[in-house]
């Protein structure tokens, strides 16, 4: 998938392999310096009956952050232990949602990752959660 034809900037990239990703948004990521970036572009398929984005796409879309900055946006199998959300604000048609990863702490196989999501400059969702690298199948 291109992020242009969804009007994401051309930096981003998508993560193959997830369809239930693909449908719900697509999702985008980019990886700079280290940091963990995301973004999709609301459409009205991602509303509420309120005309503002629904609250389990968000989520769902702070989860797909979590994990990518847990596997650095390389072939390794995540999978979220936990994942807490506050919703602060809403997003509408047209609007471009972006994503900030920090691991706050990477052990083992437990990845501690917090996601702010926002919309130009204001926040919208703040995430934490717990991920898991899974180890490759011998």
């Amino acid at each position: 998938m291109n992020p242009q034809d969804y009007d994401v900037p051309a930096q981003y990239r998508h993560w193959v392999g997830d369809p239930a990703e693909d449908r719900m948004g697509p999702f985008f990521f980019r990886i700079e310096q280290g940091a963990v970036y995301s973004a999709f572009r609301v459409q009205a398929q991602h509303c509420n009956s309120h005309a503002t984005v629904h609250g389990g796409l968000l989520m769902a879309f702070a989860d797909y952050t979590l994990c990518i900055a847990a596997n650095e946006g390389k072939e390794v199998s995540v999978v979220t232990v936990s994942c807490s959300n506050e919703f602060i604000g809403p997003a509408v048609v047209g609007d471009l949602v972006c994503g900030r990863a920090e691991v706050t702490r990477r052990g083992g196989s437990l990845v501690f990752v917090r996601v702010v999501l926002s919309v130009e400059e204001s926040t919208i969702l703040t995430s934490s959660g717990v991920i898991k690298r899974l180890r490759p199948k011998p």
